[in-house]
């Protein structure tokens, strides 16, 4: 059987003993029928990975002995920020789940003029810290080690008031009727990729990206839906000037 790996956001070292709880006991215990002296693996997001041994398992509580550090670097060299209009349904949690096992660094949702999803309060929260447990799951599926950070949702005006401007950083907007393709851009060292919600950015919301330094980007002549596009151009990206061959 695979080695399950499981994230912990506790402080992980060689020679400790820990308790997991909640969802990792659940799945430990429940789903996978694991009893004391079989193996995981654990991370915590800060890089490196860690053995560890079950002692006791129980479904609400399993207790681990953690064993050596393993150094593995699993990240791309590209950093990548995807910033992205919410979308409906599953289609959210999709791009999220795929774009942390493309690589990306970190993912800002946005809520643009044509954004139909309505979330505010309480429901915005509960809702970043699905799609937050969403990108460590997906982490452990594909063993990266760093867990994207998933920041706090805003409109399109309000982010692109905070961005910053770096000169090592390629901006990119999607947008369907420009000529620009990833491949006429000079090798960066980091990119911003936005991407608009179903029925894409406004003209005016491109043109305000556009004055804030993004460069207009097609991914050729067909239109592809909003949890389609962003994904190939992760793909195109870490195939061009990252870690996929």
């Amino acid at each position: 059987m695979r080695i399950p790996r499981i994230f912990t956001d506790q402080p992980l070292s060689s020679g400790t003993n820990l308790t997991l709880t909640g969802s990792a006991a659940r799945h430990l215990f429940s789903a996978l029928r694991m009893s004391p002296g079989q193996e995981i693996t654990l991370f915590n997001g800060l890089g490196g990975e860690f053995s560890a041994t079950l002692t006791t398992t129980a479904k609400s509580q399993v207790d681990v002995s953690v064993g050596e550090c393993r150094e593995i670097d699993r990240e791309s060299p590209l950093k990548l920020h995807l910033v992205i209009a919410v979308s409906r349904g599953e289609r959210m949690d999709w791009i999220v789940q795929k774009a942390t096992e493309l690589g990306v660094t970190e993912i800002t949702p946005l809520f643009s003029e044509r954004t139909e999803v309505k979330l505010n309060g309480e429901r915005l929260e509960k809702k970043l810290r699905h799609w937050q447990q969403v990108s460590i799951s997906a982490c452990e599926q594909c063993q990266r080690n760093r867990v994207p950070t998933i920041n706090n949702a805003l409109t399109l005006d309000q982010w692109l008031s905070q961005s910053h401007e770096d000169p090592q950083q390629l901006k990119l907007v999607l947008h369907h009727r420009s000529d620009k393709t990833l491949a006429q851009h000079q090798p960066p060292e980091n990119i911003c990729l936005l991407v608009g919600p179903e029925g894409g950015l406004s003209d005016s919301e491109i043109e305000r990206a556009m004055d804030r330094g993004f460069a207009a980007l097609t991914l050729g002549p067909r239109v592809m839906r909003t949890e389609t596009a962003p994904l190939a151009a992760i793909s195109i990206m870490q195939s061009l000037w990252g870690d996929m061959g």
